[in-house]
């Protein structure tokens, strides 16, 4: 199969790298990753940290958390522009083709739940303005969010070139707002509730490290790898601290913990209507994609049509998912930062293997897959410290022995065919790429 027709037929290149005639500009993909952390949701946790600290703690909870919710997604997003391959492909090399399958169907999973939360947490509000079920709003928003999924990278990018700027400025007046009416920052801050600064940065890190892992399904289109973490690290970092900062200060002047109520107390109802559902849009977009992604890597069925169906799902099953699913979704949150940390520690010391012009060479890697469930366990239910790095700590643990004992079963040679059988596409972007053990490619 040709670059050319795989192309025509994938154009978001779900079985294979992404080659360099394809690759984006630095601002496509800059707005894109914006508009993912871009999210209502993020807003909300930060009015949790303005009610909870005072402003000297909320400064140093959200770079703490930003410095290293920044150092974890810029790493993967530098893979992804590195290799050319997204989240699933990545994972394909770190726990094998089969192994693959466990964090693909978690992160899948995840990003559909979290996208039904979002169709809810939009709908909910609006609903209760207009004087209308919330499931109008629900159907409604739910297939538009669902459609620019569906047309893959290039309806993203508009959709977050439009909604990016509205959410900054909406979000800035809201805050210097809240600044002016209330006597200036300290004393907006002084009501705090004596949050600890550790719950404040577990916080600032736990809000967006699981969406965060996905991050190389929309580098994976940058150019360059320096491009590629400077986008991320501007997200993650300031864009993500932006957010903060709005849900902050305005929850903080106003006492309420949900975004859209901290509009509404002042007076900012109607533009909070219309671009906190652009900023929830863009978010959602970015979960349905990856979701479709996670799926076809362990169907081997193309993206689209999965990502009908887990829109259609996520969409039905919103606003249950929004009453019950939240803490069964943070538990699964729990799962994803290990899965990223095992995929970069792989990297790190397996680099070869990730060789775009290689197939993947392991079929299961038990010490990561072990890793995940383990790393998962322990961000859920060890009480001290910060649940993320906690996760993150043990799964590196449980690879590193597995890797020590070589526990690797199924193990292929990596020297089956030569670089120029199987391609060189990521580095010249003309050559065909070949996934080993992808028996449906060729019926996409």
């Amino acid at each position: 199969m040709t670059t050319t027709s795989t192309a025509r037929q994938d154009s978001d290149f779900s079985f294979e790298p992404v080659p360099l005639h394809r690759r984006r500009s630095f601002w496509s993909v800059g707005f894109v990753m914006l508009g993912f952390t871009f999210f209502s949701a993020s807003m909300s946790v930060g009015a949790s940290l303005g009610n909870g600290l005072d402003y000297a703690d909320y400064v140093w909870a959200v770079m703490i958390g930003g410095i290293i919710l920044g150092a974890y997604t810029g790493a993967l997003g530098f893979m992804g522009a590195k290799t050319g391959m997204g989240f699933d492909l990545l994972a394909q090399r770190a726990f094998g083709t089969k192994g693959s399958y466990l964090p693909s169907f978690l992160i899948a999973l995840t990003q559909m739940g979290w996208f039904g939360v979002g169709v809810a947490m939009f709908a909910r509000p609006t609903a209760e303005m207009l004087g209308t079920s919330p499931w109008v709003i629900v159907f409604v928003s739910g297939a538009f969010m669902t459609a620019s999924a569906y047309f893959g990278i290039k309806a993203i990018e508009i959709v977050s070139f439009i909604s990016v700027p509205l959410i900054a400025g909406l979000g800035t007046y809201s805050m210097f707002t809240a600044i002016s009416e209330g006597g200036g920052v300290n004393e907006v801050f002084a009501t705090s509730t004596g949050m600890p600064l550790v719950v404040g940065i577990g916080m600032v890190i736990g809000s967006f490290i699981s969406g965060g892992t996905a991050t190389p399904n929309f580098t994976r289109f940058a150019r360059t790898p320096l491009s590629a973490i400077v986008t991320t690290v501007v997200a993650f970092f300031l864009g993500n601290t932006l957010m903060f900062s709005f849900g902050a200060v305005g929850g903080a002047f106003t006492g309420q913990d949900d975004i859209f109520y901290v509009m509404i107390a002042q007076g900012l109802a109607i533009p909070a209507l219309i671009v906190l559902g652009a900023n929830i849009w863009t978010t959602n977009n970015n979960a349905l994609y990856t979701t479709g992604l996670g799926y076809a890597n362990v169907t081997k069925i193309n993206k689209k049509p999965l990502v009908l169906i887990a829109g259609v799902l996520g969409t039905v099953g919103s606003l249950w998912l929004y009453d019950n699913f939240i803490g069964w979704l943070s538990f699964l949150n729990a799962t994803l930062p290990p899965i990223g940390a095992i995929i970069i520690a792989d990297y790190l010391v397996n680099r070869r293997s990730y060789d775009p012009a290689r197939p993947p060479s392991r079929t299961v890697v038990p010490g990561g897959l072990v890793g995940i469930v383990a790393g998962g366990l322990a961000g859920w239910f060890i009480p001290v410290g910060i649940g993320a790095l906690n996760a993150m700590a043990v799964a590196l643990i449980c690879y590193l022995i597995g890797r020590a004992l070589n526990g690797v079963i199924g193990s292929d040679s990596s020297e089956h065919g030569t670089a120029a059988q199987h391609g060189t596409a990521a580095q010249h972007g003309t050559a065909e790429h070949v996934t080993a053990e992808a028996p449906g490619e060729d019926a996409r």
